[in-house]
């Protein structure tokens, strides 16, 4: 599934009825503050990013956040199901991140800025 900013993602919101939760958020631990890490770096912090969501036992989702314009490289992600706003704001700024995206019960992906 392409999740799309602004956009209801009928796919999403099958997912969330599936999964009995009424919110989720796509977060990314990878190049904190829009600084390029590499790769290594990346998947230790991404590592690090799941232990935790596994230890809170949020249900989740892996896949990859990218721009559609911007160039920059894609990013391994998170799809955490069940995650409320308060919870995936802190996660993304103890992650150092400069935006989540947050989706409600309604299924459209909203973009929130940290920073």
């Amino acid at each position: 599934m392409t999740l799309q900013v602004g956009q209801r993602n009928p796919t999403l919101s099958d997912l969330h009825k599936a999964s009995q939760v009424s919110s989720s958020a796509f977060i990314t631990a990878c190049n904190p503050f829009s600084q390029n890490l590499g790769d290594e770096s990346n998947a230790a912090r991404m590592q690090a990013l799941r232990r935790e969501l596994d230890e809170r036992n949020f249900s989740v989702i892996e896949g990859s956040g990218k721009h559609p314009s911007n160039g920059w490289p894609a990013e391994a992600s998170f799809l955490v199901l069940g995650i409320t706003l308060d919870e995936a704001k802190a996660l993304g700024e103890e992650h150092e991140q400069n935006a989540i995206i947050f989706c409600e019960v309604d299924a459209v992906p909203q973009l929130i800025l940290l920073r």
